[in-house]
């Protein structure tokens, strides 16, 4: 699958799963991720539940719903490789426009993703879990 065209032009619901170390989860709804290359994607981040799981345990999970009826989507099986504090390539590759909340927003972190494995929304019991 085409990553970057899918999620560049697909709208739909995102939701990003961490865990910590002590394997607490965590759930989050996260926008569409950018797409780097071929394997890799990034999130913008705040400084929340998310991301401080992320710093004892790298690997999460992502679904996203394509918007419209029915079950349509994919699952993608992630694991942290590197962040970046404050990149001022968060700026570049962010979709909306900075809101007055994110001006005065305090730190935000791009962090990459190399993904492990991919599984349909629904169904399916081979691939990576």
């Amino acid at each position: 699958m085409d990553f970057k065209d899918y999620f560049e032009k697909t709208p739909g619901l995102g939701i990003l799963a961490t865990a910590d170390s002590e394997g607490n989860v965590d759930l989050a709804i996260y926008s569409r991720p950018h797409c780097i290359d071929d394997g890799t994607i990034a999130f913008i981040m705040a400084d929340s539940f998310s991301h401080r799981n992320l710093q004892s345990n790298p690997k999460a999970a992502y679904l996203f719903k394509e918007d419209g009826p029915g079950y349509r989507g994919t699952r993608l099986y992630i694991e942290k490789t590197s962040e970046e504090k404050n990149s001022p390539l968060i700026d570049e590759i962010r979709r909306k426009k900075k809101s007055a909340e994110d001006a005065e927003a305090k730190d935000r972190f791009l962090v990459y993703f190399k993904i492990n494995g991919t599984r349909p929304l629904t169904g399916d019991l081979s691939g990576t879990p």
